[in-house]
């Protein structure tokens, strides 16, 4: 009878102080706000695991501050190596072996630390941020926002924010039909009033030497002879180049358009291929569209936007001597 009776007391309580939390959490842009501010200032280690089409991949992403310079760690931890150090703006690639590179000006591969470091504008320029209701991740209470886009091209994504502290415990992808396609979900989650001894360590350790993002992407090669007649609404340009590919040293025309959230690179190659053929793979969000046209030449597509997208893209493109782009 006592324990009931507690219960009830309680329930009461939770029920008078419900509309008041609601009320200050009700603004979707302020818990953004929250969030962005959370990433900025907090000291953290989040294990994700992050799945879409095939095998779940788990991350660890530590977080953290020391004598006011940004530190964050992120390491992939299954399959071959891959680990992604960044202190303020920049940021080293682990990828493909142990010597790795750094650009400046540059970011962590993924949405899921990008939409916590995107000016806000330009989410909400391209993104409705509405209120979608509370949840648990992790064992906590969070509040959900959901991101919808205002041009149909594009996914929708639900943001679960930790109530307590404000940070984001897991991102969803959704296609127009509101189905999960990615998902990068919290599962154990660490907050510290200091910096974890492993950012300690990265920032004293020696990092290759960083050049700017701008002189990788502006290659003193010709002038990119093709180009993508068509892209979706809020898609802008934002880098177009020539240049060799590392490995085989293969002469590509390179584009890659952004809406600021979301990025898609062009590549355009010859190839010995005579007859047409497409290609579509896809990894979670991510789909990859390969066509080959009768000239010989081979158009890839790479991006977080829906096949469809990525294959009108591909089929758009033009020699860059013919007519102006455009965008619907």
């Amino acid at each position: 009878m006592i324990y009931h009776g507690l219960r009830a007391a309680l329930l009461v309580l939770l029920v008078m102080a419900w509309p008041a939390r609601a009320t200050m959490e009700g603004d979707p842009v302020q818990l953004l706000q929250r969030m962005q501010q959370a990433y900025g200032e907090m000291n953290f280690e989040l294990t994700l695991v992050e799945s879409g089409i095939g095998e779940p991949e788990p991350k660890r992403l530590t977080r953290g501050h020391l004598d006011g310079q940004a530190l964050t760690h992120l390491l992939h931890l299954n399959g071959r190596p891959r680990e992604f150090v960044q202190r303020d703006d920049e940021t080293s690639f682990f990828d493909y072996g142990p010597e790795g590179y750094t650009l400046r000006d540059s970011r962590l591969p993924g949405l899921f630390t990008r939409v916590q470091l995107l000016p806000l504008e330009h989410v909400l320029e391209h993104y409705e941020a509405v209120i979608a209701g509370r949840s648990r991740v992790l064992g906590r209470a969070a509040n959900l926002v959901r991101l919808l886009p205002k041009a149909e091209h594009c996914y929708g994504y639900v943001l679960w924010l930790d109530q307590q502290t404000g940070l984001l415990l897991r991102l969803d992808t959704l296609d127009h039909e509101a189905t999960l396609v990615a998902q990068s979900m919290g599962v154990a989650l660490t907050i510290s009033e200091a910096p974890a001894p492993l950012l300690q360590e990265l920032q004293e350790i020696r990092l290759p030497p960083a050049m700017p993002l701008a002189e990788v992407q502006s290659a003193p090669e010709p002038q990119a002879s093709w180009r993508a007649d068509w892209l979706p609404a809020g898609f802008e340009v934002r880098a177009q180049n020539r240049h060799r590919l590392p490995l085989t040293e293969q002469p590509v025309d390179y584009l890659m358009a952004s809406n600021g959230m979301v990025d898609v690179s062009v590549y355009v190659a010859e190839t010995q291929i005579s007859e047409p053929r497409q290609q579509l793979v896809r990894q979670g969000a991510t789909h990859l569209v390969s066509l080959v046209s009768p000239g010989r030449v081979e158009v890839t597509v790479v991006g977080d936007v829906p096949a469809d997208i990525a294959r009108r893209i591909a089929e758009s493109v033009i020699p860059s001597e013919a007519d102006g782009a455009n965008n619907d």
